[in-house]
């Protein structure tokens, strides 16, 4: 048999939002040269604090993991070891299934189904592909890596590289770990010379200078920042953090020695403060309140967070470039390129992200004034909604606003509920939903669900809508039962606030109904749904649109009952009044029309439905085109229906070209391609052509193995073929 996937000699893929290598990285040669020799093939490496006193939340555990892991998949890209990167910034389970789903896009794998469902078939292909792959897991967290049903990376074919903060995220996970301590003093030495090319002189008081650093990377990083922005040298900077390190002598005495990187932050803070007066510290507090890992540019620079961050200058745009500018200058903000391959030479992108150490948020947010937080949160609020786009695209954008939007929801409390729920928080979970986060976004409406009843109370009409948004989400998470528990209180309480006719009353009981429908109570969904068709009609008469959406939703119900021809009399009433108001070429009468075809094909009238499939086949390819996804499912559907009614010629004729039509729109693994090949089989054998139905039974055999799950009806429907044809 052919391979399933053809992947495995596709164009290298590298998706994730990498940071870049810092201005004046260098590659460890004696802290760092193990990574080199233990990331190989079939592997796990983690990176860990080495640092004494380090390995967890503090300023030592700043060891440059992140750097060495981001310096380890370049040089495995550049060199062709792998042509498969995937980065995964791993603080929240849905930025690591999102990152997933994103991969197995680029890649080219046509599995469907929620994000976890994606994510599931992936990670198989990860475990049989020949492909060299590398997976990154970022800043992994315990409270992410332990919960059930993590999503570990494994593959004779693959590396996977972690970096930590936490080693007990990697409990029973067999990763090889790799401590990370400080630089050594060569090598802190190699790089503070590095950065400081400008004026030579500012070397003077190097060494002294690295010796108080401690080799710590981000407190290098923050003094060199500093020094090579300033007309300071390392001597005038040793001065200034000897000064800033005995007024912190208190806690030095009881506590030990600061490290460094907790005495170089201020410092950066204040060279900031003197490039930007009055606007770099107000954007430096906006920014601690977001995900550091990755920033979108375009929250920095939209209006909201332009006129909170200049408020006290009334600056402009420019004003705010400023501001960004000295906060990069001082070592406390990294500009990193959009996402995507590393760039072998020429200029690099623009910077599409922008990045905070999660320490120097810590302590910015530790040092906020009292009443300064309200402020920055709805200043950073208003900022993610403005730069957050309708569509949800591009998804690495999506991604980090989402990361972005859940830093801002723990740092902020209870700020963001006062005088009502803020958009921002309807907008994230929205996006959870769209991007099809199902477990993730249960988690999270069941959240807001919670605040919203203690901060709004069970009166207010947003708590409504995101009981209303939460039942949503257990239905595309597959619990309809709980769905329908959830709908049903959203229904009675809204028709005993607002009585029975309300329009939100009647959106209530149209989703229930909808809901029963997919807990397969199909009788109790017909109940609902006349109550509905009743209401919109005495509501908005009996021939308005609305009026109509809700009889079908009513005739699908009753499809669902078996009742068939109640289901048929509904869609040939609804039809014919569409035609009337909104005449024969609109696009709603079409989808009409189908649903009245699926109707007669289900009652065993297959003349009566290729006459409406015929239509709707005439009607698509006049509006949309005859290569248009809807064009060529109506064309299928019009194949099955030639099926059941003995024309066979015309079945065999409409299912080659079906089949045809979504390998090139969806490719050769999609399940609709796929369902249509098996289609395309039993007409096949209808007519007698039993070897070509072998061989493009074969082929979809395959494929199904490769792409779906043991238990998928679409892969079982498939092997039950085979062997019929196998005893015939």
């Amino acid at each position: 048999m052919a391979s399933a996937h053809s992947d495995n000699t596709g164009a290298p893929v590298w998706t994730g939002s990498a940071p870049g290598l810092a201005n004046g990285f260098i590659d460890r040669p004696e802290t760092g040269a193990v990574l080199e020799g233990a990331l190989v093939p079939g592997t796990a490496v983690a990176l860990v604090s080495g640092i004494p006193g380090g390995g967890g939340r503090d300023w030592r555990e700043s060891c440059g993991k992140t750097q060495l892991a981001v310096y380890a998949a370049q040089s495995l890209w550049q060199s062709g070891a792998v042509d498969l990167v995937v980065w995964l910034t791993a603080t929240t389970r849905a930025s690591v299934l999102s990152g997933y789903a994103s991969a197995a896009a680029a890649v080219g794998s046509q599995f469907t189904g929620n994000a976890d469902a994606v994510t599931a078939r992936f990670l198989g292909w990860l475990r049989e592909t020949g492909r060299p792959w590398l997976v990154v897991l970022d800043d992994l967290t315990a409270a992410v890596a332990l919960d059930d049903g993590f999503p570990w990376p494994a593959g004779p074919a693959g590396r996977v590289l972690v970096t930590t903060a936490e080693p007990g995220s990697l409990y029973g996970r067999g990763a090889h770990v790799v401590p990370v301590g400080p630089f050594s003093r060569r090598e802190s030495l190699t790089y503070l010379i590095g950065r400081l090319t400008a004026d030579l002189d500012q070397r003077q008081g190097a060494i002294d200078l690295v010796g108080d650093l401690d080799g710590e990377p981000l407190a290098l990083a923050q003094a060199s920042a500093v020094i090579a922005s300033s007309e300071l040298t390392c001597h005038d900077y040793r001065e200034h953090f000897a000064y800033r390190r005995d007024q912190a002598g208190g806690a030095a005495a009881a506590g030990g020695s600061p490290a460094a990187g907790a005495i170089t932050w201020s410092l950066s803070v204040d060279h900031a403060d003197l490039l930007s007066p009055g606007t770099a510290q107000s954007l430096l507090v906006l920014t601690a309140l977001l995900d550091g890992n990755a920033i979108p540019s375009a929250v920095l620079t939209a209006n909201a967070a332009r006129e909170y961050a200049t408020a006290a200058v009334g600056g402009s745009a420019a004003t705010l470039a400023n501001a960004m500018a000295s906060l990069e200058q001082a070592g406390l903000l990294f500009a990193s390129p959009e996402p995507g391959p590393p760039a072998a030479d020429g200029p690099a992108s623009a910077p599409a992200m922008m990045q905070m150490s999660w320490l120097v948020q810590a302590a910015v947010r530790a040092a906020m004034p009292d009443g300064m937080l309200k402020g920055a949160a709805m200043a950073a609020a208003d900022a993610l909604l403005e730069a957050w786009p309708a569509d949800d695209q591009p998804e690495w954008l999506a991604r980090s606003l989402r990361s972005c939007a859940e830093t801002l929801r723990h740092a902020a409390g209870d700020l963001l509920w006062q005088g009502g729920c803020h958009a921002l928080l309807l907008r994230a979970g929205q996006s959870l939903d769209a991007a099809r986060l199902t477990g993730p976004a249960v988690a999270y409406w069941q959240e807001l669900a919670a605040t919203g009843e203690r901060m709004l109370g069970l009166e207010h009409p947003v708590f409504f809508q995101i009981n209303e948004r939460l039942a949503q989400a257990y239905l595309a998470a597959g619990q309809a039962a709980v769905a329908v528990s959830l709908l049903q209180w959203v229904w009675s309480e809204r028709a005993r606030r607002r009585g029975a006719d309300h329009p939100g009353t009647i959106e209530a009981a149209r989703n229930l109904g909808r809901a029963l429908v997919s807990a397969g109570r199909f009788n109790e969904a017909v109940v609902v749904l006349t109550e509905v068709v009743s209401g919109r009609e005495r509501s908005q008469g009996a021939n308005s649109l609305d009026a109509l959406d809700a009889h079908e939703d009513l005739g699908a119900a009753y499809r669902a009952a078996g009742s068939i021809f109640e289901a048929i009399m509904v869609y040939r009433r609804t039809l014919a009044e569409r035609e009337r108001i909104q005449g024969q070429r609109h696009p709603d009468v079409t989808a009409t029309r189908q649903q009245l075809a699926e109707a007669y094909l289900a009652d065993g009238r297959p003349k009566a439905a290729i006459s409406q499939y015929e239509k709707v086949v005439s009607d698509r390819e006049r509006d949309l085109g005859p290569d248009h996804l809807l064009t060529v499912a109506a064309r299928g559907s019009l194949g099955t229906a030639c099926h059941a009614g003995g024309k066979m010629a015309a079945a065999v004729r409409l299912g080659e070209q079906t089949r045809a039509g979504y390998t090139r729109l969806l490719g050769v693994d999609h399940p609709d391609t796929l369902t249509a090949s098996l289609n395309l089989v039993n007409s096949y054998l209808s007519v007698g052509r039993n070897g070509d139905a072998a061989t493009v039974l074969e082929d979809t055999v395959e494929r199904c193995n490769a792409t779906l799950a043991p238990s998928d009806p679409l892969r079982i429907a498939a092997l039950t073929s085979w062997q019929n044809i196998g005893r015939g």
